[in-house]
Formats: structure tokens, sequence, C-alpha cells
């Protein structure tokens, strides 16, 4: 799983045809907008693409004047899920003596 949290600033007469471009990319969600054009997005990962692609694609629509990565986060879902053959782990406190 790969979150993006991403700061989109739209010049004021692009902000319609570039709102309907973030939202029509898979992958893409609005979280929310202001007037003067700036957009709260969420980046994920798809079975297609990676995220960082899709910024990528987002930085080449008409009228974005910045994006900015302001948070991520990244978790192996495969390392996350039980495993119930899986050994294990070691202690890390030291033993009773």
């Amino acid at each position: 799983m790969n979150i993006c949290g991403c700061l989109v600033h739209i010049a004021p007469d692009h902000t319609d045809a570039a709102r309907a471009v973030m939202t029509g990319t898979q992958g893409v969600e609005l979280h929310a907008e202001a007037e003067d054009g700036r957009f709260v997005v969420v980046v994920e990962d798809t079975a297609d693409r990676l995220a960082s692609d899709t910024i990528m694609d987002l930085h080449q629509i008409p009228g974005v004047i910045s994006l900015a990565l302001t948070y991520h986060h990244f978790e192996d879902l495969a390392e996350t899920a039980p495993r119930p053959d899986a050994p294990s782990q070691p202690s890390s406190r030291r033993p009773m003596q």
C-alpha cells in the first residue's frame, strides 16, 4: 500500500478542467478544495500504475502551478499479513538470570 498526500495549486482559470482530469484519474481522490485553486489530493498505487507515476502525470495537467508531496505512507501488505508458518521473532529482552 502506497499513499501520497499532495497539495496541488492550479491557476484559477483552469480549476474546472483540472478537477475533471484529477477525478477521472484512477488512484486519485480529491479531499478538499479552496477558492484560490488549491486542492488536497490523495494518490495511491493502482494495479496498473505506481502513485509516483500518477503524481508525475498530475504535474502535466494544464494550469497546474505546483504539486507538493506533503505526506507519504508505504506499507508492504505482504509483510503485514499474518503468516502462521513464520518462525517467532527472538525477544529483545535480556534473558533472566
